[in-house]
């Protein structure tokens, strides 16, 4: 299978059980697969990110790939739930840059950062992702489950089917949610700070 091919759901959740039950066959065929998964989120949010980025797709695809190995009390559930924790690792990785690079170039301040549905198909946009994980952390204090879908759908790069199988419930409580989430974001990371 080419590694950048996208598996059979059925064939990851079949090997991701199989692994989490002890099988070392299916962790080593896992491996090529999970990496095709690693590489393609790593790419599709690599796109994303300013010119003269130091992190690399490889390196986000090695720090995520690390972390996935170390999460050994994830039960996992199916292919939904692998993208769905690869997304959150991969939002950590490149929250804890961006927040080294922040500390490194200012001593503090706030900016507004606009939130817009078509940073999700864009190319390149221009999200300050320590206030967007602010913001996303006090919006999963309010409604995790909105907090989750932001989550899956920008980050993780799901779709609204996908989403909605990862989190249990229903396509159209998903959109709802999306709807409702960016609106609630957008207020938040445009408003200015508090006087």
């Amino acid at each position: 299978m080419n590694s950048d091919a996208v598996p059979r759901a059925g064939d990851v959740t079949a090997l991701l059980l199989a692994w989490q039950d002890g099988d070392a066959a299916a962790l080593d065929a896992l491996i090529p697969i999970v990496h095709g998964e690693l590489r393609r989120l790593a790419r599709w949010y690599m796109r994303g990110e300013r010119p003269g980025q130091t992190l690399q797709p490889t390196a986000l695809v090695n720090e995520a790939y690390l972390r996935l190995v170390g999460a050994q009390r994830v039960h996992w559930q199916n292919r939904a739930h692998f993208l769905a924790v690869s997304a959150r690792l991969m939002r950590r990785v490149l929250v804890d840059v961006a927040r080294s690079r922040d500390s490194l170039k200012r001593a503090g301040g706030a900016h507004k950062v606009p939130f817009d549905e078509r940073l999700v198909a864009a190319s390149e946009w221009s999200v300050n992702l320590r206030a967007l994980d602010d913001a996303l952390s006090l919006l999963a204090e309010k409604d995790e489950r909105k907090s989750q879908v932001v989550e899956l759908r920008f980050f993780g790069g799901l779709s609204v089917e996908e989403t909605a199988q990862a989190l249990h419930t229903s396509p159209r409580t998903v959109m709802r949610d999306w709807r409702l989430a960016r609106a609630w974001l957008s207020r938040e990371l445009t408003k200015g700070p508090a006087l």
